[in-house]
């Protein structure tokens, strides 16, 4: 006994040196090949390029890039393209420690976005930064408001003010709504821990016993209140079409959790290994979370440092939380979770040494040590890491906070009180089926691909010879047409030969035809003289008779058109009438139609807001199903462990 404590005692030693320099990962030297430099894998400008070819409203600023702006920011940040960089200088004097608001996230659904900060500076007199305002309605689309969620009670808030700092007054910021969400400051947490692990250490077996201390830990009430804060900021981007920004007090612990999480929440990527990656580095590492004093010890260390608090780890139990109700979600396990929780207190990587860039600059950890994602990103290790059951899912995903649905982190907290080698048979068990099934599906694909070939060659054979029969036809029908052609010319020149002939005796029998008629002609036209000196005189009599008629005729004709212009006068008149009285019916039947077209629009709009609940109503019930399926196989799958474990006793009694 007296050996395991000095043990433990010179472990709490090693731990705890005066240098930072001192530590592990500036002596260790890898024993494994470096295929990725974790170090440049997240770098803000990469992951600027995949923003800025969705939006153009945003840009790099390296305001920050000596430290001196706000000495717990990274050197580059993401702002708004309508503030420049001496505004931001006005506004980092306004904001605690400098933390003036930068962009966290982008949604890409509906363009909205969430920012973070620390709190306002306002003071009890009210104090206000019209920069300040600026910069945060900068974020709004027209028309649209915002939230403001603020990591504290009302009342802490408050009691903020009297110490010089405070909260965004609704006078100054009137586009948006101040939401407060209680999350305990990290001196809380830290007490809640040792709570949590004496409870899990106590070796009595009383059920009372071991449910009080739970209780009394509020390790589960902390989870439900931070994971009930980001699906508030999820719900507000994603459902609201809103911006969000999320502070606290100093913007550096309950601030990363709700930001972390309700993006894990919203963007399927953060659910990949290198998107959790990357979100771990923009979010916590660049953020500025103090890791190397809240990871200082642990909650089995007897000494407490004055800044130590599990926040780290009460995220990564939330994100637990989410894995263990969407399995099939992620494409990390919670083998993955567990390691980034080890290597947070103890590594020999110097990924989380420093408590912030500035710190880690000065340390030159890019020169002198090696990056966790260096040595997790091998393809070796990546496998270690990676959910068998994963099947990416573009969907948000809406994690339930009610109690019964909460459940203590074995893995981390029971991890040495429980057996692992049956799990760990069940997990292998589980890969070699999944395994298998892909093998299968592979198959399966590959025989379909060769019978899609076989047929596509019979179909290929099929239409050549159908092709080669119809060349053979067209063969034929074209030596038939030319013969056909031959003979009709041959029948052309007989025809043309019978033709001429025919034309020759016409023209002999017109000959004679015509003498005969010149003949008869020249006796015709003496009769036609004679006839016609009759008929002149004939023609003088009645032309004089026909100018009388005329004259009578014309007379009446007058009189007809002075009544016919008459009548038209009238006739007009009446359709003058007419006319404006069909305008006069036109203009009210437009008026009704308009007023019916107006009626229609709204009854559209009506239809359309239905339409849009009915749909929300629906994506949440496929979601509930998705998280029953889910719940369902997690079920069989326990059950499946349940039934191993009960052979294997019964089998070794």
């Amino acid at each position: 006994m007296e050996e395991c404590l000095n043990i433990a005692s010179s472990i709490e030693a090693l731990s705890t040196l005066d240098s930072v320099t001192l530590m592990y990962p500036f002596f260790y030297r890898p024993m494994f090949e470096i295929v990725e430099d974790g170090w440049s894998a997240f770098l803000p400008e990469k992951e600027f390029e995949v923003l800025s070819s969705v939006t153009d409203e945003w840009r790099l600023s390296y305001i920050n890039k000596d430290f001196s702006i706000c000495p717990s920011y990274p050197p580059v940040v993401i702002v708004p393209r309508s503030i420049d960089d001496e505004t931001l200088q006005k506004v980092a004097v306004y904001r605690h420690g400098g933390r003036f608001p930068v962009l966290s996230y982008y949604h890409k659904k509906n363009g909205m976005v969430m920012m973070r900060s620390s709190q306002p500076l306002t003071g009890t007199n009210g104090r206000r930064c019209k920069e300040d305002e600026k910069l945060v309605n900068a974020t709004l689309r027209p028309g649209k408001r915002g939230y403001i969620i603020d990591t504290r009670s009302l009342n802490a808030a408050q009691q903020a003010r009297a110490k010089g700092g405070g909260f965004e007054q609704e006078v100054y910021y009137p586009q948006w709504r101040r939401i407060h969400r209680c999350i305990e400051r990290f001196n809380i947490l830290q007490e809640s821990l040792i709570k949590l692990v004496e409870a899990c250490n106590d070796q009595s077996h009383n059920m009372d016993r071991w449910l009080s201390k739970l209780e009394a830990s509020n390790w589960m009430t902390y989870i439900k209140e931070i994971l009930t804060a980001a699906c508030l900021a999820a719900q507000c981007i994603d459902r609201e079409g809103a911006s969000v920004l999320v502070h606290g007090t100093e913007g550096t612990d309950s601030t990363l959790q709700v930001t972390s999480l309700a993006q894990i929440i919203l963007d399927p990527d953060c659910r990949t290994i290198q998107g959790f990656e990357s979100l771990l580095v923009r979010e916590w590492l660049q953020a500025g979370h103090p890791f190397q004093q809240r990871c200082a010890q642990s909650a089995y260390s007897n000494s407490k440092q004055k800044f130590e608090a599990p926040v780290f780890l009460l995220f990564l139990d939330c994100v637990w939380q989410i894995l263990h109700q969407f399995p099939c979600s992620f494409e990390f396990n919670e083998h993955f979770l567990v390691t980034l929780f080890e290597h947070a207190y103890a590594s020999q990587f110097g990924t989380f040494l420093g408590n912030n860039e500035n710190e880690r600059s000065k340390l030159k950890l890019q020169q002198k040590t090696m990056s966790l994602w260096s040595w997790v990103n091998q393809p070796e290790e990546l496998k270690n890491f990676q959910n068998p059951l994963f099947e990416a899912n573009s969907l948000v995903i809406w994690p339930s906070v009610a109690p019964q649905s909460l459940q203590l982190w074995e893995g981390v907290f029971l991890r040495w009180n429980r057996p692992s080698r049956f799990l760990d048979e069940a997990e292998e068990e589980m890969r070699r089926i999944i395994d298998y099934n892909r093998f299968l599906l592979d198959k399966v694909n590959s025989m379909r691909k060769q019978i899609m070939q076989t047929e596509t060659e019979d179909g290929m054979d099929r239409m050549q010879e159908v092709q080669e029969e119809q060349e053979e036809q067209e063969v034929q029908k074209v030596q038939e047409v030319q013969e056909m052609q031959e003979v009709q010319e041959v029948q052309e020149m007989q025809e043309v030969q019978e033709m001429q002939e025919v034309q020759e005796m016409q023209k002999v029998q017109e000959v004679q035809e015509v003498q005969e008629v010149q003949e008869v002609q020249e006796v015709q036209e003496m009769q036609k003289v004679q006839e016609v000196q009759e008929v002149q005189e004939v023609q003088e009599v009645q032309e004089v008779q026909k100018v009388q008629e005329v004259q009578k005729v014309q007379e009446v004709q007058e009189v007809q058109k002075v009544q016919e212009v008459q009548k038209v006068q009238e006739v007009q008149e009446v359709q003058e009438m007419q006319e404006v009285q069909e305008m006069q019916k036109v203009q009210e039947i437009q008026e009704v139609q308009e007023m019916q077209e107006v009626q229609k629009v709204q009854e559209m709009q009506k239809v359309q807001e239905i339409q849009e609940v009915q749909e929300i109503q629906e994506v949440q019930e496929i979601q509930e199903v998705q998280k029953v399926q889910e719940m369902q196989k997690v079920q069989e799958m326990q059950k499946v462990q349940e039934i191993q474990e009960v052979q294997k006793v019964q089998e070794n009694p």
